[in-house]
């Protein structure tokens, strides 16, 4: 009898092994990860995806049950940080509270943006709010962690507790600290965003897909994040088999952008493309037009060029906007000295202010972007003046609303 007591209070109703531990936490973490970013972040937060109400509501649930998030907290966190990024309003932006703060105390960083009620209520709008999200979800959020807790003692015995705890720091650390940390300071970037976002690796696996942070901020209601032939997202493979299966309907995904030959000037069609892909434009004309006027005056006024950092060269895709003072001065006494790279580091400038206009005015916008390539072609530098040919065949393609 004693020895049937301690094989369960050691390995509980299982009697699993350490193999049976691996399996049942990598399970539990991924469910966790795919509630996170299928339900709370792509579905609910920007509306990209919608699940059969059995689907959503287990997502709901799991969250309430391994987590103890609130779907209406997550959900105004978010928006918030996708409405004030890297401002002194975001919830959680590492250029403001810094990196180490973001990637190993993130969850406080939430604990403190879900106090603002204000808040809570401008960014949560349209999330659930049924009879089980105001009777248990979100006043017993506790509850749901403390019945996580039994459960994995009653299967794994004393094992389960640590089992438990490495389960409550999952989410708070690779999604709270990671994406929101690491996800805005290293990786690299598709896309030229309004903000410090980037990809921390191709294969997006390990975090459903999160991982493809700078894919997601420049198209924030696309519900895959994958966007280059070599990237994948786990999470865009999961929402395609509920698809399916008719557990799920695909509401939005980034449109596709075409490029027609030979265009004389840029029509309506050009504008709504480049509004939609703006950061899109302004990545193709870094590569297209700055980095090889960048090699061009390498060549030509040599170990000078050459000598300007690497993190300089770069911040001449977005005008050095996260450059320190005294960094900003350098690169623009550095364009100085070299015309051309001043003249297309200018054109740039130009072009990412005519961008930035939403649209109100199309027939404004589109005279300006007829100057803007008029312009771009009478300067002679031959690599802006096949950006801006390039340009005026835009438009978009296989858009789905």
């Amino acid at each position: 009898m004693f020895d049937t007591v301690l094989s369960f209070v050691s390995r509980g109703l299982t009697q699993a092994s350490w193999g049976g531990w691996i399996v049942f936490m990598l399970v539990v973490t991924q469910l966790t990860i795919f509630t996170m970013t299928l339900y709370l972040h792509r579905s609910q937060s920007h509306r990209g995806v919608e699940f059969h109400p059995i689907l959503a509501h287990f997502f709901r649930f799991w969250s309430w049950f391994s987590t103890g998030i609130n779907t209406k907290e997550y959900v105004a966190i978010h928006r918030k940080h996708h409405a004030k990024c890297e401002t002194e309003e975001d919830p959680h932006s590492p250029q403001i509270a810094g990196l180490n703060k973001v990637l190993f105390d993130g969850v406080d960083l939430y604990r403190i943006a879900s106090l603002n009620r204000a808040d809570m209520d401008k960014y949560g709008v349209g999330t659930p709010d049924d009879w089980i999200e105001r009777k248990l979800y979100t006043p017993h959020s506790v509850l749901g962690v403390a019945l996580l807790l039994v459960v994995n003692m009653l299967l794994f015995g004393v094992v389960g507790i640590a089992m438990w705890a490495l389960q409550m720091i999952w989410i708070p650390f690779w999604a709270a600290g990671v994406v929101n940390g690491l996800g805005h300071w290293w990786g690299y970037r598709n896309f030229e965003t309004a903000d410090t976002a980037t990809n921390l690796t191709p294969w997006g696996i390990w975090l459903g897909g999160e991982e493809l942070h700078n894919n997601h901020h420049a198209f924030p209601s696309s519900s895959k994040f994958a966007l280059r032939k070599f990237e994948f997202d786990i999470g865009w493979a999961a929402i395609r088999m509920f698809e399916t299966v008719g557990l799920a309907k695909v509401l939005r995904v980034a449109p596709s952008l075409d490029v027609r030959p030979n265009m004389h000037l840029p029509d309506t069609d050009t504008v709504k493309a480049v509004l939609a892909h703006r950061f899109h434009v302004m990545s193709d004309y870094f590569r297209g037009v700055i980095a090889p006027t960048l090699r061009d005056e390498a060549a030509n006024a040599g170990a000078g060029i050459k000598e300007l950092p690497r993190k300089l060269r770069r911040a001449l895709g977005n005008g050095g906007r996260w450059l320190d003072a005294a960094s900003r001065e350098r690169m623009v006494a550095f364009t100085e000295k070299h015309p051309q790279l001043r003249t297309v580091c200018e054109f740039r400038a130009r072009l990412a202010a005519l961008t930035e206009r939403n649209g109100r005015n199309a027939e404004g916008m589109l005279d300006a972007l007829k100057e803007w390539c008029h312009e771009a072609e009478a300067t002679g530098i031959r690599t802006l003046a096949e950006f801006a040919a390039r340009l005026k065949g835009y438009r978009l393609a296989g858009e789905r609303v």
